[in-house]
């Protein structure tokens, strides 16, 4: 089962219909994340409890891998995953939505993708789809080779079946597989060069802004349906969504677009700078994404969420 994106007016037509013509009764406090260690979520997560603790919430989060936060949040251990990527976490978004015990609050990155990546200079050579990756006079300058990242990762092993089901031409192709690093540095070197390469990559990361690279065309959905496009859910318990309306209507509206969300990890990974700060340098130059994203929103108290949350964190106006 797949579950569809569900409106916030169903899921919370009760309790938004009590609140309807009265003051808002004061929500809980705590908003428990689960962060995995990856750049991108953990930014994310860093930028939704800055803006919860603005309005009056106690967030916290916990670094957890996407298996234990789903098992968390199907026991009601966790409240908040903004990080469900599918179709890579079909399997373990299935089986928990399944027992009813999730919300799917939708998309909150806006063009990611997986695929494979070429730097410009070669993409414009001619080489623009997978398709032609076993065409002789391409395979020979990419030495049959590509390079992706950790054994055991998902791309990984998308890689490893492609090889194995010779897709694209791939059956006698070598995996160059070391870390993302690792491979970012094979990439870097190859592009001084003007070399050849093709790697596995992927949007939102900041690959995408410090490389001049190109995705090749995935016309076998090799990479998952749509030639690999993705999508980023914000999950949340049913619990959490009835008791929350107020909170849930803010993770609900928190969405960004992919080139964002790798500015931000840019700021995180590649600058290495703290989470916290990239995510309030992000609310600060951001003014009129973060006053859509408080459309509808109050503080924890009931008061306009907007001037709170510019005051609060000296956010110019919109």
């Amino acid at each position: 089962m797949s579950l569809s994106r569900r409106p916030l007016s169903l899921v919370l037509a009760g309790s938004l219909l009590a609140m309807s013509g009265m003051a808002q009764a004061e929500e809980p406090a705590e908003v428990r994340f689960s962060s995995p260690a990856w750049p991108g979520v953990t930014v994310k997560t860093e930028l939704a409890s800055i803006l919860l603790e603005a309005l009056g919430y106690e967030p916290r989060a916990e670094e957890l891998g996407s298996t234990i936060t789903y098992q968390a949040l199907n026991q009601d251990e966790l409240d908040v995953f903004l990080a469900a990527w599918l179709p890579a976490q079909q399997g373990m978004y299935d089986t928990a939505t399944d027992e009813g015990s999730l919300v799917d609050l939708g998309n909150n990155v806006e063009g990611a993708r997986l695929g494979f990546a070429v730097p410009t200079y070669v993409y414009e050579a001619g080489l623009t789809s997978a398709e032609q990756l076993d065409d002789p006079e391409f395979a020979d300058q990419l030495e049959r080779t590509i390079y992706s990242i950790e054994v055991g990762s998902g791309m990984s092993d998308t890689l490893n079946g492609a090889v194995e089901a010779d897709t694209y031409g791939l059956g006698d192709w070598t995996l160059s597989e070391t870390s993302t690093p690792g491979m970012l540095s094979a990439v870097d070197s190859a592009i001084d060069r003007e070399e050849w390469i093709v790697f596995a990559a992927w949007t939102p990361h900041w690959m995408n802004i410090e490389h001049d690279v190109r995705y090749l065309d995935d016309t076998q959905d090799m990479w998952g349906p749509d030639g690999g496009r993705s999508d980023v859910k914000t999950l949340v318990t049913t619990r959490f969504a009835e008791a929350n309306p107020n909170a849930t209507r803010l993770l609900d509206q928190l969405s960004f677009t992919a080139d964002q969300q790798s500015a931000m990890i840019r700021g995180f990974s590649f600058e290495e700078r703290e989470p916290d700060a990239v995510a309030l340098e992000w609310l600060r130059e951001h003014p009129a994404r973060v006053e859509a994203f408080l459309e509808g929103v109050t503080t924890r108290d009931g008061e306009p969420a907007w001037p709170a949350v510019q005051q609060a964190l000296e956010i110019p106006d919109a």
